[in-house]
């Protein structure tokens, strides 16, 4: 099989995969509706456009540094009459660090490869105040399984976040540091197991008149840290983004739907 990685890194996310009314939450992980949404706007996709072939990929994500959850209140007028609207809730992850995977088709993988490289839309996570503050692109996609890959990728967590661990490992007397440190794993769950948890995020239609996202089952597991990443410099998402040209046909809106 062949799997795409992501680096899903900012100073704030938000993965949404239920909307009540002024209340805008976030998953702990990244939504497989939202990381799709990423993908489809890296291609240049519109919002109403067959999301068949990206909904068929199998998906799954890393948690490699589960930040801190984050809550603002948001208002907002009426673009028309100036009214005012119902204060917002809108919940964000503060300072979290993804591995994300998809695992499919050999040649769809390598156009979303391209796509990521030069993006056709400015990625961001989540929501459009999430710009990533590393680069989504991991490489061209590997000849491994999903799990094998999210398994196998070089830890991606902040260098400041992997010594807090180190310091709290030495406090409590264990001289390995972080090497002991587990990593949680969400992956689809095959239709021959039982899910450990389900969730409505494969996304059937980002068209904003009807959007609708499919029941997904979900496997967990644990695995231990591999080596980390080197550090990495500053990134200017913007800076990967493909020349300016005209929208395609039928691309009604220059940005796919945010997540919640």
């Amino acid at each position: 099989m062949t799997t795409l990685l992501l680096r899903l890194a900012g100073p704030l996310q938000a993965w949404g995969s239920a909307a009540r009314f002024a209340r805008r939450g976030t998953e702990n992980a990244p939504t497989k509706s939202g990381v799709l949404g990423l993908l489809a706007a890296a291609q240049g996709r519109p919002r109403n456009a067959d999301l068949t072939d990206l909904a068929a990929l199998r998906f799954g994500v890393r948690i490699d540094q589960p930040g801190s959850r984050l809550r603002d209140f948001q208002t907002a007028h009426h673009g028309d009459t100036d009214k005012a609207m119902p204060v917002s809730a809108r919940f964000y992850l503060a300072d979290a660090v993804f591995v994300a995977g998809v695992e499919g088709d050999s040649t769809l993988l390598q156009d979303l490869h391209e796509a990521l490289a030069a993006p056709y839309f400015l990625p961001y996570l989540g929501r459009r105040s999430c710009p990533p503050s590393r680069p989504v692109h991991m490489g061209p996609p590997l000849d491994a399984p999903l799990e094998d890959a999210l398994r196998d990728a070089p830890w991606q967590a902040s260098a400041w976040y992997v010594r807090q661990l180190e310091r709290t490992a030495r406090r409590q007397g264990n001289p390995a540091g972080s090497g002991h440190q587990t990593l949680d794993v969400l992956t689809d769950c095959p239709p021959s197991q039982t899910p450990h948890l389900s969730q409505r995020d494969t996304p059937v239609s980002f068209d904003p008149r009807h959007r609708r996202y499919a029941l997904r089952g979900i496997h967990t597991d644990s695995i231990p840290a591999p080596a980390a990443a080197p550090p990495q410099g500053p990134h200017d998402p913007t800076s990967v983004l493909a020349p300016v040209h005209p929208p395609r046909q039928g691309d009604a809106s220059r940005s796919l739907p945010e997540t919640s």
